[in-house]
């Protein structure tokens, strides 16, 4: 019926593929069923206390997009609409890898010119990444990309952050997954991002590093040694 179609709020990439969730759902749906993404800076627990958020739903399909978002907005809660579903589940994904990044720099009490480095450079990340796989830049530069890092980096309800911060004050991956007792979308996200940079030859140095740490058993404190020294380049150009 018309208007009628499948959406989801979940981020992250198909294990052991790396697909985005839309390409393993055309697979599975009947040819041509409407799909969109829910995504964004929104701690569920600030939406349930009816704090100001804002989201994108990004879809395949125009006219479902905007029933979905139509039903979504209103009150302290905006919805903007996106055909860019790719940018939007990337930037949904690889925020969580760079959110553990974040965690293990405060973690490790690196200060926040550290931080404000890593969530700049893991940006960068994303964009480049974003380009490979044809996302939009502006949408990686919005509410699903820019918007959702600068969250889920910053705010002590990230699991993912939660997460880094334990790896950086020496705790051990089981440890801390205890400790937290919740799924931790990172942690398979950052096998996947690093497959997908090894695969189209980007440049992800923050990514190969916290996969390091969590698949490898790489130390926190040498791999911030790894980055810091990389040889000097132009900041933009990669």
């Amino acid at each position: 019926m018309p208007g009628q179609g499948v959406a989801w709020a979940c981020k992250g990439f198909e294990p052991g593929s790396g697909r985005l969730l839309h390409h393993v759902a055309t697979d599975l749906l009947p040819k041509g069923t409407p799909q969109a993404i829910v995504t964004g800076p929104s701690f569920a627990k600030e939406v349930a206390m009816n704090l100001p958020t804002a989201v994108t739903v990004a879809g395949s399909d125009s006219s479902f997009t905007k029933v979905m978002a139509n039903a979504l907005h209103g009150g302290r809660f905006r919805a903007y609409t996106s055909d860019d579903m790719i940018g939007a589940e990337l930037g949904g994904a690889v925020k969580n890898v760079m959110a553990v990044a974040t965690g293990i720099c405060d973690g490790m009490k690196l200060g926040d010119n550290a931080r404000a480095a890593l969530i700049t450079r893991g940006l960068a990340e994303m964009m480049r990444l974003g380009v490979a796989l044809k996302a939009k830049p502006e949408t990686l530069m919005g509410l699903a990309g820019a918007g959702d890092l600068i969250l889920t980096c910053t705010g002590d309800l990230s699991r993912n952050r939660q997460l880094g911060l334990k790896l950086g004050q020496g705790k051990t991956l089981e440890t801390a997954l205890d400790e937290i007792g919740q799924v931790v979308e990172g942690v398979n996200s950052s096998a996947e991002v690093q497959r997908l940079s090894l695969t189209h030859n980007i440049n992800m140095p923050i990514s190969e590093q916290v996969n390091g740490i969590i698949h490898k058993g790489w130390d926190p404190a040498e791999g911030v040694a790894r980055l810091m020294a990389r040889e000097q380049k132009a900041e933009h150009g990669e």
